[in-house]
């Protein structure tokens, strides 16, 4: 299970075209719950919707769809199987479905306390916009580029290359997963996927573009151009998850969180059923959570904590049952994502001249 980080190559990136919704225009009368609706045209297949609610004079009020079917390029033309119904118009909605394995992902992760890198189409932005559309989730670390390898320059999924990146630079840091993997060197390739189009200077390019939308991407060096990445070699830049929640948005923040909950696990079970209830108790398991926190914080894994036994949040019932909670409040160190500097002019330093050169002068004379 160590270090927690999980790729499925290969079965991330697909996604289906299918009909997601269906809008009742007009309800007609006459139709009962259960009616069948199909689809023809649209260049796909597999649609199954059936009426799932009507009113008194059996107008159709909603329709539930059970199989999104595949490969609808437009939308299909809906009409209701029944008996005595009349006069409904139903329009359905043709959207990009999720994929799958990356659906089943995200409660695989938190029951292991895991993150999941996962690729997607490897094509274009839209082609990425698209997928990434589809995904919530702040165990899943969302990479767009794919890699090409070996004499022939066959492309293949970077997910084991973007887990080789998060491995060695566990490594690096005492197994701490802590520090981001971006502007990291990726090895063992030829070159990536495909042309990413990026500047550190210009957010309207395909890879800022692509970061804005918490995707990774795997990216040239270039010799002599500044706004480059690197100077030399492949490189991958990529921070966040695919979560919606901004303090958690870096996987480096919610990897670290993981593995103080999973240090305090392992640390704080000694006691249960070891111990009685009482102030050294408390106080031993306080001191434990504090110093493993102070730890943290001298290696620079996070800029500081607290640890509070309340009062208010630990009633006599509670202690008398054997149950008591210690709060810990703890900031992991943010990934440097953008800096900024700003250039103007500086007017003192013509009065520093004008002072020396008046200095100079007065001398010479």
């Amino acid at each position: 299970m160590v270090p927690r980080l999980i790729g499925v190559p290969d079965f991330t990136y697909q996604q289906e075209s299918g009909v997601d919704t269906v809008i009742v225009g007009s309800g007609g009368t006459g139709y009962e719950v259960g009616d069948a609706v199909t689809a023809t045209g649209g260049g796909g297949s597999g649609f199954a919707a059936a009426v799932s609610s009507v009113d008194g004079d059996g107008t159709i009020t909603g329709v539930t769809v059970t199989n999104g079917g595949k490969d609808y390029a437009t939308a299909p033309t809906l009409a209701v199987t029944t008996d005595g119904g009349t006069g409904a118009t139903l329009t359905g909605s043709v959207n990009k479905l999720a994929n799958p394995v990356v659906a089943a992902l995200p409660s695989l992760c938190s029951a292991l306390l895991a993150h999941a890198v996962i690729t997607g189409p490897h094509s274009t932005l839209q082609g990425y916009t698209d997928w990434r559309e589809t995904i919530q989730s702040d165990r899943l670390i969302p990479v767009e580029s794919w890699i090409k390898v070996g004499a022939q320059a066959t492309l293949m999924d970077s997910v084991g290359a973007v887990l080789g990146i998060g491995v060695r630079r566990d490594h690096e840091k005492g197994g701490r997963p802590f520090h981001s993997w971006a502007n990291q060197p990726v090895q063992g390739i030829v070159g990536p996927g495909r042309n990413i189009d990026f500047s550190l200077t210009d957010g309207a390019t395909e890879g800022q573009s692509i970061l804005a939308l918490n995707g990774g991407v795997i990216l040239p060096g270039e010799a002599g151009v500044e706004t480059a990445v690197a100077s030399g070699g492949f490189v991958f830049v990529g921070t966040d998850t695919a979560g919606e929640d901004d303090l958690w948005r870096f996987y480096n923040v919610t990897r670290g969180r993981d593995y103080i909950h999973l240090m305090f696990l392992r640390t704080l079970r000694f006691y249960l059923g070891r111990f009685n209830i009482n102030g050294q108790t408390i106080e031993a398991i306080r001191n434990t959570m504090v110093s493993a926190l102070r730890d943290l914080q001298a290696e620079g894994d996070i800029l500081g904590y607290k640890v509070s036994f309340e009062r208010d949040q630990n009633s006599p019932e509670n202690l008398r049952m054997g149950k008591f909670t210690v709060n810990f409040a703890a900031e992991e160190a943010p990934v440097l994502r953008q800096l900024g500097v700003r250039s103007s002019r500086y007017r003192p330093a013509l009065g520093t001249l004008l002072d020396n050169l008046i200095a100079q002068m007065d001398i010479a004379a």
